[in-house]
């Protein structure tokens, strides 16, 4: 269970920084009003909140973490931004989960 809790906090932190800085993209780069965009800083700092959830120190979250954003990155852009990952960007994610699995979940003294 407490593995399963990780992942989803951060899968929740993920989505929360990607949104929020979606969010803000929207408002900066495409003209969108400026609640947009407050929304988004709103959500961002939510998401540093949601990393603090992890029972892991700071740096061994953040390592962990950069994992899991780059899976859900793509996801997004495939989703969202309609733009289907090719070959490299799915081997380089799969990597990617592996290392950040590692880096949190390794068995340690």
């Amino acid at each position: 269970m407490p593995v399963l809790k990780s992942i989803l906090i951060f899968i929740l932190a993920g989505l929360c920084e990607i949104g929020g800085g979606y969010l803000v993209w929207q408002w900066l780069k495409e003209g969108k009003p400026l609640w947009i965009g407050l929304t988004g800083c709103f959500i961002l700092v939510f998401y540093a909140v949601v990393a603090t959830w992890q029972p892991a120190g700071f740096g061994r979250v953040y390592a962990a973490y950069g994992g899991i954003f780059i899976i859900l990155a793509v996801l997004w852009g495939w989703k969202v931004d309609k733009v289907k990952p090719d070959m490299y960007e799915i081997i380089g994610s799969v990597i990617c989960l592996i290392g950040a699995y590692i880096i949190f979940f390794a068995p340690r003294k």
